[in-house]
């Protein structure tokens, strides 16, 4: 029997949409009781999402995914954990909503409140991460917002084992079991659908590959939130600590190349570069990344096999074993190479020199800059955000990565005693 989609959706557009008001009204009591309730869910029910996860992991296999993205899609009790700590994390932030942000007073009495509210139903579009899953729908219900979640089809068990865990973690709560909702199709008409209904959805955050970013960007008649991609570059000064430098680059590129905030650009200064160079190449390689080089990096790793670097390749998110090299002559070619390049993510710069650091602080432009310290370090955990629901390179209502104060939008309460003209 088929399935009418456009009806299916927006039936539960119009749920989230019910939901959404109910849930801005919860105490904070209420929606940590929930998340509460959430985390217990994951941890009892470990068994039933390893072996959903090892579904889509088989599957992923047998099409020929490379590992990096594969990865991104395992589940293990250390991830399971890290969702757990995210859930509870969220639980002893503050509750940003009835915030006040700004206060003052008329000449003519009235009294204004700049006051945080949630935004209220936000759509989340992404791909490949199930835990993604439970960062959205803790962070949308910790800052009052219903979410409608739509996973990747390479992610479909994994994701739909999730969505039971939190439905059943819900149950007797008095937080509505529609404030978190997971669209129970792939198709792609559901997402075309829901990007239409404005009239129930008020933001869109897609997070995954630019392809997937720029489609939701074009066809949406709803607010969107973007994050094209994560093209991160790190530079090693002339003044570096090279041990230092050596570190932050194989672990910013090999830790977990798969994610958005790996370094893809190695920049490294001409002053340094024959003693900094061979080592660190030495330890990337070993670790099996490719190297792609422009010719002054070539000439000093002839050793290596290494390729020709071009302008496709620096700006290109590899999301994989690879990286390219930049010689560059000065801190001002660096800056340059940066802004040109990066994709507005996260840049690092490793020196002992406090003034270069903070022109390159000042200078390059993206939603985070580091100082002596790894891009990997983007992350909502990281910052303190409990998880976040995106990192935006946007420029409006929010950049960077975006926990619960980001989630909010604002309204004015005036008081008065009587005011008509």
């Amino acid at each position: 029997m088929s399935v009418d989609i456009p009806s299916l959706i927006e039936d539960l557009a119009k749920k989230a949409k019910r939901a959404s008001l109910e849930l801005a009204a919860s105490s904070t009591s209420d929606k940590n009781g929930a998340l509460q309730s959430m985390a217990r869910g994951l941890e009892s029910n470990r068994k039933f999402l390893l072996e959903e996860n090892q579904k889509d992991i088989d599957a992923a296999e047998e099409n020929g995914l490379n590992e990096a993205m594969v990865d991104r899609l395992r589940l293990t009790h250390e991830r399971i954990d890290g969702m757990v700590q995210g859930l509870r994390q969220l639980i002893g932030l503050p509750d940003p909503v009835g915030k006040v942000i700004e206060e003052k007073n008329r000449p003519n009495g009235l009294n204004i409140r700049k006051v945080r509210t949630p935004i209220g139903v936000i759509g989340i579009i992404y791909e490949s991460r199930p835990n993604v899953t439970i960062d959205c729908a803790g962070l949308c219900l910790k800052s009052g917002n219903a979410s409608i979640l739509r996973g990747g089809k390479e992610a479909l068990h994994s994701n739909q084992a999730l969505a039971s865990v939190i439905k059943q973690s819900l149950t007797g709560s008095p937080i509505p079991q529609d404030s978190v909702q997971l669209v129970p199709t792939v198709d792609r008409e559901a997402l075309n659908h829901l990007l239409t209904l404005d009239r129930y959805v008020h933001c869109i955050i897609p997070r995954g590959g630019e392809g997937l970013i720029r489609f939701v960007a074009e066809n949406s008649s709803i607010p969107v939130i973007k994050h094209y991609k994560g093209v991160c570059n790190l530079f090693v000064d002339a003044e570096a600590n090279l041990d230092m430098a050596r570190q932050i680059a194989v672990s910013s590129k090999c830790g977990r190349p798969g994610v958005c905030n790996a370094i893809e650009n190695l920049i490294v200064d001409e002053k340094i570069a024959p003693e900094f160079l061979p080592p660190c190449a030495r330890e990337l390689v070993d670790k099996g990344c490719e190297l792609l080089v422009d010719e002054k990096a070539g000439s000093l790793l002839g050793d290596f096999s290494t390729k020709p670097a071009t302008d496709e390749h620096y700006e290109e998110e590899f999301l994989d074993l690879r990286l390219s090299i930049k010689v560059v002559d000065s801190l001002d070619d660096a800056i340059l190479f940066v802004n040109r390049f990066g994709s507005g993510h996260s840049e690092s710069i490793i020196t002992e020199d406090k003034e270069r650091a903070e022109r390159f602080l000042r200078e390059v432009d993206a939603s985070s800059v580091y100082w002596n310290a790894s891009t990997r370090f983007t992350d909502g955990f990281e910052f303190g955000l409990g998880a976040e629901i995106g990192i935006s390179t946007d420029r409006l209502h929010a950049r960077g990565p975006m926990g619960l104060e980001e989630l909010c939008t604002y309204k004015y309460l005036v008081t008065g005693n009587g005011q008509w003209k």
